[in-house]
């Protein structure tokens, strides 16, 4: 199994943001462990539980620093996050339904832990640099 290792390219600067990213990876890595284990449904349940309650959890506290910095890209920025919330729910129930097959795993990879690199890179990156500027210009 290939796990999501946090490192310093994926620091935006912020604090709050990192940390929680940080746990992000970790339930990511968490829950792909128990896809290639042999963990029973009620583990893999569990492990989706968390990596759900944590992403909407994430993804509230990034918001309201985007509110309090009136991020001029939060309704695009909000979209994405919801747009991966609807695909980390439905992996759930499709994991939850039929088990950890191996095109489902693939697809954890994909649509949940290379789309959080990917996200963290592009977009909390434009955020961080925002927030930075705001910083300086004050």
């Amino acid at each position: 199994m290939v796990a999501y290792r946090w490192d310093s390219t994926l620091e935006t600067g912020h604090e709050i943001i990192d940390t929680q990213h940080k746990q992000l990876f970790e339930a990511i890595n968490n829950l792909l462990d128990t896809c290639h284990g042999e963990k029973g449904s009620e583990e893999l349940t569990k492990k989706l539980d968390f990596l759900n309650t944590y992403t909407i959890k994430h993804f509230f506290d990034e918001e309201r620093i985007q509110q309090k910095y009136h991020y001029p890209d939060y309704p695009k920025h909000k979209q994405y996050h919801e747009t991966f919330k609807n695909t980390v729910k439905d992996l759930t129930h499709r994991l939850i339904w039929s088990g950890p097959s191996e095109e489902l795993i693939k697809e954890v990879y994909s649509s949940i832990g290379d789309w959080l690199v990917s996200h963290i890179k592009i977009q909390d990156f434009k955020l961080a640099k925002y927030i930075r500027a705001q910083h300086t210009a004050s």
